[in-house]
């Protein structure tokens, strides 16, 4: 499994970036079509109480990466790139992993 990860740097006013992320951003991503799981986060904290360098995550996972290629290639998931110009004044960076699942059963 392939997992997109989109960290969200701190924005200039955070309470236009969380009305604009919840209420635009993410209903227009979440139209991009054949996405595994689609998952948001708010950073709160790091454990030793520091700043932390993110505001807000997201992960987006796939099957391999033939099929994020695939996905983000499509009309909705280049609607979803360019939208982030719109809000993200923080700045915003993506990284691509091959997520291996090590939970002990």
């Amino acid at each position: 499994m392939i997992k997109l990860t989109v960290l969200y740097g701190h924005p200039k006013d955070s309470a236009e970036f969380e009305r604009y992320y919840l209420d635009v951003h993410t209903p227009i991503a979440l139209r991009v079509k054949d996405v595994r799981r689609f998952e948001i986060a708010k950073i709160v904290g790091t454990p030793d109480g520091s700043k932390p360098p993110y505001y807000r995550t997201a992960d987006l996972y796939f099957d391999d990466l033939v099929h994020l290629q695939s996905v983000l290639g499509s009309k909705e998931g280049q609607e979803t790139a360019a939208d982030l110009a719109n809000f993200a004044t923080g700045g915003v960076t993506l990284m691509i992993a091959d997520v291996q699942d090590i939970t002990l059963r």
